[in-house]
């Protein structure tokens, strides 16, 4: 019978605590990681449910009357989230409308990197109020943007403002933040890989 060594002992427990504490940090960066990646999507249906900063959804065509009497300005802004490296900007800081009237207008984008990389944009509206009469026919930030490395692009969106708009209400800001999804595209690339080669 061997004698008990206390010092193996402490070893043993101290070994356990350890991979404890690893197992623990790398279970919470896959967590950290993976909520990262589902940020746009939770931020684009938390909006969608509470109408936090005047989120709006698409709406499709909309025929609607022109009142030529009144005018609204609309103020575009182009943010980039904090891990986006990509130039980003509005065609035109400021155009004045005609509620009911359709305007065309674009922003731009430009990849600086020497990487492939998918872009996306959330936008918002404010004040909240005016969202749900700002109708977006068509909008770049219907579809995730991908662009080659120093690639260069023209993203037109084209709305109307319901004619219903609050006579109160005399400046509306449509505001875009755009977010690097690269890293979300591949992990569900490679998950869909994995699941292929399970199959086979």
């Amino acid at each position: 019978m061997k004698p008990h060594d206390p010092d193996q002992e402490i070893k043993r427990h101290n070994g356990g605590a350890h991979r404890k504490t690893v197992y623990q940090l790398v279970l919470a960066s896959v967590l950290m990681f993976g909520f990262g990646f589902a940020l746009v999507p939770l931020y684009d249906v938390f909006c969608e449910v509470t109408g936090l900063n005047g989120k709006v959804t698409r709406t499709g065509p909309v025929t609607l009357t022109v009142d030529q009497a009144r005018t609204v300005r609309v103020q575009m802004i182009a943010v980039n989230n904090e891990t986006m490296p990509w130039r980003f900007h509005a065609e035109r800081n400021e155009l004045v409308v005609h509620p009911g009237e359709d305007q065309l207008t674009a922003y731009h984008v430009h990849n600086p990197t020497g990487r492939w990389m998918l872009g996306q944009a959330v936008p918002s509206v404010s004040p909240a109020e005016a969202a749900q009469y700002l109708h977006k026919i068509n909008c770049f930030c219907f579809e995730q943007q991908p662009l080659q490395a120093q690639e260069s692009r023209q993203m037109p969106l084209l709305f109307v403002v319901d004619p219903a708009l609050p006579a109160h209400i005399h400046t509306i800001t449509l505001s875009y933040t755009l977010f690097d999804i690269t890293p979300a595209q591949r992990t569900a690339l490679n998950l869909e890989q994995a699941k292929r080669r399970v199959v086979l």
